[in-house]
């Protein structure tokens, strides 16, 4: 298969280019294409065949649920079995945007859209190339990241062409994402509402809202939590993970580039390349074979918009070991701590 590159301004997407995707999508094919958070891999999520192509594509394990993406309020309702209060409270408040949220499924949605779950994941983007890709289908679109299953999720279109070139139809490319982490995922088939993945949408504010919001206990645990069904994607199996070993160091400032040092020290005393993850306000702390910084600490927005890349990047460099400073687990942060715990497969080291 020769995956077709659409390039498009992504303020104002050439609608012809739109439509061929969208055509793409119509016939049952894949198409990635850009969103707020990450880039996703589309598929027509009342097409049960399509959506399978769609887990065969990424490598992605079946009962690791898809998330439903709308161009519309109002598409939701053909979707689900009701729609709560709280639901409208958090749509007319959140939508579009970063925020997914989990209600009990109608009897239209296939079950390769719902991993076999009497749930579904819905969002609408708040992205234009994404709202225009899902307005001119006609439908709703099932769309996980764009990645090989396990890896950094991609927030550019080169990175969905290193792991899915020939694997798909088509990749529309609107330039990088801006979020840079998935949405958040609130669970509202359940009372008390769950929160089951932190991402673009702070806790604090869906708080707000909701008043009773409570975290899962995935959100942030500090080693690996069985969960034998998994209402939302990130929940189950090895996610984020570039090929080189991931170790977190949590602590104070002070003590984390103390023991970051440390450890860099040991590993090249062992011939192993070091990469270190700091930040604007550490980076010239450390002397590891490659340093780079997340972001500022002042605004972890910056930090979250860089993650999956810079993972990508150190990779690429061939080192054997990366070491990521902790980040503070408020707003944004407790996103970023979230996927970086993920992609260490838990092996978090306290200063």
């Amino acid at each position: 298969m020769n995956t077709l590159v659409l390039k498009v301004d992504p303020d104002k997407p050439d609608a012809a280019k739109i439509e061929v995707a969208a055509q793409i999508i119509k016939r049952g094919g894949l198409v990635a294409f850009p969103t707020e958070t990450v880039y996703g891999l589309g598929a027509d999520a009342l097409n049960g065949e399509a959506v399978l192509r769609l887990f065969e594509a990424k490598k992605r394990p079946l009962d690791n649920p898809p998330i439903l993406h709308v161009a519309e309020v109002r598409d939701v309702y053909p979707l689900v079995a009701e729609v709560s209060q709280k639901a409208e409270q958090l749509m007319k408040q959140f939508w579009p945007g970063p925020l997914t949220v989990v209600f009990k499924h109608s009897a239209i949605v296939p079950k390769e859209s719902t991993a076999g779950l009497d749930t579904v994941a819905i969002r609408m983007p708040k992205h234009p190339v994404a709202a225009a890709l899902i307005r001119q289908s006609k439908r709703p679109i099932a769309a996980p990241s764009a990645n090989l299953s396990g890896k950094p999720s991609p927030t550019t279109a080169q990175h969905v062409y290193e792991d899915l070139n020939g694997r798909i139809d088509a990749i529309i490319d609107g330039g990088a994402a801006d979020i840079g982490v998935e949405s958040t995922v609130v669970d509202l088939s359940c009372d008390p509402p769950l929160l089951l993945r932190p991402g673009g949408t702070p806790f604090e504010a869906l708080k707000a809202v909701l008043g009773d919001l409570q975290l899962h206990p995935f959100v942030q645990a500090e080693s690996e939590i069985p969960v034998e069904k998994a209402r939302s994607p990130g929940m189950m199996h090895k996610h984020y993970a570039p090929k080189a070993q991931v170790m977190i160091v949590e602590g104070n400032v002070e003590a984390v580039i103390g023991k970051i040092k440390q450890l860099a020290a040991e590993y090249k005393e062992k011939n192993a390349k070091v990469a270190v993850l700091a930040t604007d306000e550490t980076q010239a702390a450390y002397r590891a074979y490659v340093v780079r910084s997340m972001g500022s600490r002042h605004n972890l927005s910056t930090v979250a918009s860089s993650l999956f890349r810079l993972l990508r990047e150190v990779d690429a460099e061939g080192v054997d070991v990366i070491l990521a400073e902790s980040v503070p687990q408020e707003g944004i942060g407790l996103a970023v701590m979230n996927r970086l715990r993920k992609a260490s497969g838990y092996h978090i080291i306290k200063a």
